[in-house]
Order: structure tokens, then sequence, then C-alpha cells
């Protein structure tokens, strides 16, 4: 057992960034209802058996994959978990990470119509939202 002090996080501070938790937990509730939407479509028991590495899924066993573990749905929750936290301990996410949701959503809305990538445009907003908030507070201070 080893006596050497254990290296912590600095305890920040800075009040907590509604608009920044909000953004990570949206995400996380996008991923969360994707999910919840594709998980009863999804052929689980021939994808454990190996038919996407064999190659003898059928077309719309590969696009739920895609649509689910194989896709955004994992790292949008990392995402959102980390935009949460960042936002708990005070801290913004740069703007160009709610101009990047905005942008990914409206590729996706413009080649499929209408559909789930709508809601991108709610975390990207708050995003936008909480870095011109923090803006106009530091030149206040200055």
């Amino acid at each position: 057992m080893s006596t050497a002090p254990v290296a912590s996080a600095p305890v920040s501070t800075a009040r907590p960034s509604r608009l920044t938790i909000w953004a990570g937990w949206t995400m996380i509730l996008i991923a969360v209802a994707h999910t919840a939407v594709f998980a009863r479509l999804a052929p689980w028991a021939s994808w454990f058996a190996g038919d996407l590495r064999d190659r003898t899924a059928d077309s719309d066993s590969v696009a739920t994959f895609w649509a689910l573990p194989g896709g955004f749905v994992v790292v949008l929750v990392l995402l959102g978990l980390l935009v949460a936290r960042a936002g708990r301990q005070g801290q913004h996410v740069p703007a160009y990470v709610g101009w990047g949701l905005l942008a990914w959503g409206a590729a996706g809305v413009s080649l499929i119509g209408p559909s789930g990538f709508l809601s991108a445009a709610i975390p990207s907003a708050l995003l936008i939202a909480a870095h011109i908030t923090a803006r106009r507070r530091s030149t206040r201070r200055h």
C-alpha cells in the first residue's frame, strides 16, 4: 500500500454554467431517445452471432448498427457528460463545439429531411449562448 499523496483536481470557485450543464444533459437525452427508438429494431441476436463480421447481415441490419452502437450515440453521451461536468465546474466549452453540432445537425437534415437531427439545434444554441454570455461577463469585468 502506497503512502504517496493522491493528486486531486483543483476545486473551482466559479459559478456553475447552467446553459452549459443543460446543453450536456440535452445531448445525453438525445442519445438516450435515439437508442430507445432504434434499439427495439436491432437484430441483436444476429449481430452477436457474427452477421456483421461475416458480412451476411442485410442492409437494414447494417443501417441499424450504424444508428446505434456504431454511430454517434456513445460519443454523444460521452460528450454530454463532459460538457455537463465542465458546466458544473463553471467552465465553458469553446463556441466551435456548438457551431459544429449545429452544422452536423443541419447537414443531417439537408440529407434526410426533417428528423431527429433537428434536435441538435437545442444543445447547439445552449452552448453558443453560454459562450456569448461568458464573453460578455468577462468583458464587463475588464
